[in-house]
């Protein structure tokens, strides 16, 4: 293999930046031709691809974002969409691509796999809801931006004596909300894995109060519902002062942790050996702090599953 390419798609993710420097770098120490393709499948589709050199990637590592920006494609999920793909590597040369993102762009790379052209995903999104892997890029970053965020919240919710409810993201993940909820000491952690009764969250908040408990902190995650109407709900079955914050799209900006540049660094060289190895439909991960790698189609087929340890831990320490 001598010519490869390497594109981001979906949401983006803190990292990603510096998953994109260790495949071009990597590919560029084995003497491979490395194309960047903008613009995720869509891009690929009308042939926004240029070359990339040693400059090309200088100066991201620490950067948020996608330097090769992204885009989500309806046009790609058809077989036509996928076939003006291929044609545009093949004018090229390309002969694998590796894709950064979530379980819809590795939707795309497997298409791409069975249609004869190898491609290796790269798991890139905050969410952190892709089985075969401990972590997802991104991830530790939107988690350090939440407990960032929730700590200057709590500082407020004790001069006002007030409950707050924080939206977090997920979509329908809840570990971001469980990890945020445990390293912010949250009063109740509410995720879509684990349908929490409301009348146990009430209840924990009149005990605090019976105790003298100035605030509570609740994290929510956003596949369960809305904060709004949550803290709302609160308010009209307590009477205490309620506020919500929802923290939106903060969550996937800034630079990403030291945690997250290792590991994007790490997955993206080690999805360049497995291109040289000639094998495609594969996804790279991290499991146990060793870089690992599995089917495709196995990884879609299967549910990640949360941490349930964990969220009995922030239950029982949250009495």
């Amino acid at each position: 293999m001598k010519k490869i390419g390497v594109l981001t798609s979906g949401g983006d993710a803190p990292g990603m930046n510096a998953a994109v420097r260790a495949v071009v770098r990597k590919a560029l120490y084995h003497d491979l031709d490395i194309y960047g393709i903008y613009y995720g499948y869509d891009g690929l589709m009308e042939g926004n691809i240029q070359k990339m050199e040693l400059g090309s990637v200088g100066d991201i590592i620490q950067r948020g974002g996608t330097i090769l920006y992204s885009a989500r494609s309806d046009d790609f999920r058809t077989d036509e969409g996928q076939m003006r793909a291929i044609e545009q590597m093949k004018k090229i040369g390309l002969e694998g691509l590796i894709v950064i993102g979530g379980d819809g762009t590795f939707r795309g790379a497997q298409k791409l796999t069975e249609k004869g052209f190898p491609c290796i995903g790269v798991p890139g999104t905050i969410d952190n809801d892709i089985s075969g892997t401990d972590f997802t890029i991104g991830f530790d970053t939107a988690l350090n931006t939440i407990v960032d965020a929730v700590d200057k919240i709590r500082d407020t919710a004790t001069s006002h004596e007030r409950t707050y409810v924080i939206e977090v993201m997920g979509r329908d993940a809840g570990d971001l909300a469980l990890w945020a909820g445990l390293a912010n000491g949250a009063e109740s952690v509410i995720i879509p894995e684990r349908n929490e009764d409301f009348e146990n969250v009430i209840a924990k908040l009149k005990r605090g109060q019976e105790r003298g408990k100035k605030h509570s902190i609740i994290l929510l995650a956003e596949g369960v519902g809305s904060g709004v109407e949550y803290g709302q709900r609160i308010k009209d079955e307590t009477n205490m002062e309620t506020r919500v914050t929802v923290l939106g799209h903060i969550q996937r900006g800034g630079s990403p942790s030291g945690f997250d540049r290792v590991l994007a660094s790490r997955l993206g060289a080690r999805a360049v050996d497995l291109l040289m190895e000639g094998i495609g439909g594969r996804m790279v991960g991290i499991q146990n702090n060793v870089v690992v790698h599995h089917d495709i189609n196995e990884i879609l087929n299967k549910k990640h599953h949360i941490n349930m340890k964990m969220y009995e831990l922030s239950n029982q320490l949250s009495i």
